[in-house]
């Protein structure tokens, strides 16, 4: 069953940015996932919440492909770097 790593960021700084994503895509790709979605211009339709400066939602073919990626070696490094000019809320879900 497919499973989605969703995430809520909160950008403070963007120096950290083009190494990252110049990255991360092709990370995600190797282990068998992709962006649905990417990017800024989120907008509130209910609740008091505040919106993140970006959201994304990459989808990969299982639960344990997505957790795979999020903890290998490989990605370590750029969620260091990540958290240099940013805050992240993340979650992983599963599709119905």
């Amino acid at each position: 069953m497919s499973a989605f790593i969703i995430g809520r960021m909160q950008i403070h700084k963007k120096d950290w940015m083009d190494e990252y994503f110049s990255k991360v895509p092709e990370l995600i790709e190797q282990h068998e996932g992709k962006f649905v979605v990417r990017g800024g211009g989120p907008k509130l339709l209910e609740g008091e919440e505040g919106l993140p400066d970006a959201v994304f939602v990459i989808e990969f073919p299982s639960r344990e492909q997505a957790e795979k990626f999020w903890s290998c070696d490989e990605f370590q490094p750029l969620v260091a770097l990540r958290q240099t000019g940013s805050t992240l809320n993340a979650m992983l879900v599963d599709k119905l």
